[in-house]
């Protein structure tokens, strides 16, 4: 018997065959049926939705697990921090933002690490992902084990891949704010946007983490994709400033991983895409001048390296996908 959930997805993609070429369509069903790591896929141009299907997994209105994709997530929330004066600038340090976090033990210069420091994965403190991650969240405090790492690069430097320099910029935006990640989070993103943001893992001390495990169904993240492409544009209501949006997309740093540029909190692909990425396969793109919007949830238990699926996932973004625009 046909999945309902999946017959519902073809029959609406279905639907959008009078936008696309069939053959478009069928290029791109043969190239995800090659990929079975992924669970779902959106794409959307301008207000259309040219396809959304969910071959496997839960479907497109369940949560998923969008994984580093919380980075892109807790950008977003810096630069509404900012343009409510909470956060003076992003080029504010932390000895000014958020004092309190600072532990006494602190690595020399890490007060002076700034928010773009944090929000672009230069802070310099060596890093908490990786081989450091299981230790780092087994720790007793997060910030405190994050703060007292060593430096092992100048801040505003190299590109460190760090989950802790996320989780510092969430807890000095929480700290700034008033307001938890999670509130700041339902407020300026999930109620204009009308999606569900359910509570995630907290720190020892009751900091919502910032930079993984955030949960988001498929069709919010293709609103977050919009949101992007759009300018900080959401029906017609300006969520995010322009100003922000267009300051997130200047690449600051490079990955040493895939090559991809880097900006305030998304990946930025020579093609054009500007992406949020999160491990197993998780993306949220946008591509301005094609005027396309992409969600991609895969697998969360599976890696998805640069010389693998992701960037399987890449070839799918640049070929096919691309295609349909």
């Amino acid at each position: 018997m046909i999945n309902r959930r999946i017959f519902i997805a073809a029959s609406g993609s279905a639907l959008c065959m009078p936008f696309i070429g069939r053959a478009q369509t069928d290029d791109l069903r043969s190239a995800i049926a090659e990929l079975p790591q992924l669970h779902s896929i959106q794409i959307s141009r301008g207000a259309d939705t040219l396809f959304a299907e969910a071959p496997r997994g839960p479907g497109l209105e369940r949560l998923a697990n969008i994984k580093s994709c919380s980075k892109s997530v807790v950008a977003l929330l810096l630069g509404a921090a900012i343009d409510r004066g909470e956060v003076p600038s992003v080029s504010a340090p932390l000895s000014d933002v958020a004092p309190g976090i600072l532990p006494a033990n602190a690595t020399p210069g890490a007060g002076d690490i700034t928010l773009e420091d944090l929000v672009t994965l230069r802070a310099g403190l060596e890093r908490t992902s990786g081989p450091n991650y299981g230790a780092w969240v087994n720790s007793r405090n997060w910030l405190a084990d994050a703060l007292s790492r060593p430096m092992v690069a100048e801040p505003g430097g190299q590109m460190l891949y760090s989950t802790g320099s996320t989780h510092i910029l969430g807890a000095a935006l929480t700290e700034a704010t008033g307001q938890s990640l999670l509130a700041q989070a339902r407020e300026r993103l999930g109620r204009p946007l009308g999606i569900e943001i359910p509570p995630w893992t907290r720190d020892p001390q009751g900091y919502y983490m910032g930079g993984n495990n955030m949960a988001l169904s498929p069709t919010a993240m293709l609103k977050i994709a919009k949101l992007m492409r759009d300018d900080g544009r959401y029906d017609g209501e300006q969520i995010i400033p322009q100003s922000w949006i267009a300051a997130s997309t200047v690449p600051h740093a490079r990955s040493p991983w895939s090559g991809l540029a880097y900006g305030y909190g998304w990946f930025l692909s020579p093609s054009g895409y500007t992406l949020a990425r999160g491990y197993g396969g998780q993306i949220i793109a946008s591509h301005k001048e094609r005027d396309l919007a992409v969600a991609i949830t895969s697998d969360p238990n599976q890696p998805a390296r640069s010389g693998g699926y992701f960037g399987d996932l890449m070839r799918l973004l640049e070929g096919p996908v691309m295609a349909l625009a």
